[in-house]
């Protein structure tokens, strides 16, 4: 998988995760719904203006947009979760969006 591919899958999961539909990620973002489905979907790119403003609206470290390694072990994984739950513990609307995640997929 191209790396466009992989950074545009990462957007897309991160954006339904932030509870945005395309429509209203793209608007947050300053570009149309079809540049963001180019974008997401691997077949577009995207200006460093864009960038910055999805890891802006994402609340993202660069790093981590472009962290790819899925090697991660289960241990890490959950401590990943469970330091972004202890992050968010006093934040009802993020508290709303991770309860509204985890009950679709377990």
């Amino acid at each position: 998988m191209t790396i466009q591919k992989k950074l545009g899958k990462k957007i897309q999961t991160l954006r339904k995760i932030k509870g945005y539909s395309q429509e209203k990620f793209a608007e947050a973002i300053g570009i149309a719904p079809t540049s963001l489905s180019l974008i997401e979907t691997g077949n577009g790119f995207m200006t460093g203006t864009t960038l910055d403003k999805i890891v802006s609206v994402l609340e993202l470290e660069p790093q981590d947009l472009f962290n790819f390694n899925d090697s991660l072990t289960d241990e890490d994984m959950y401590n990943y979760l469970v330091n972004k739950i202890e992050f968010i513990k006093n934040d009802t609307k993020m508290l709303k969006i991770a309860y509204s995640f985890f009950k679709s997929i377990l």
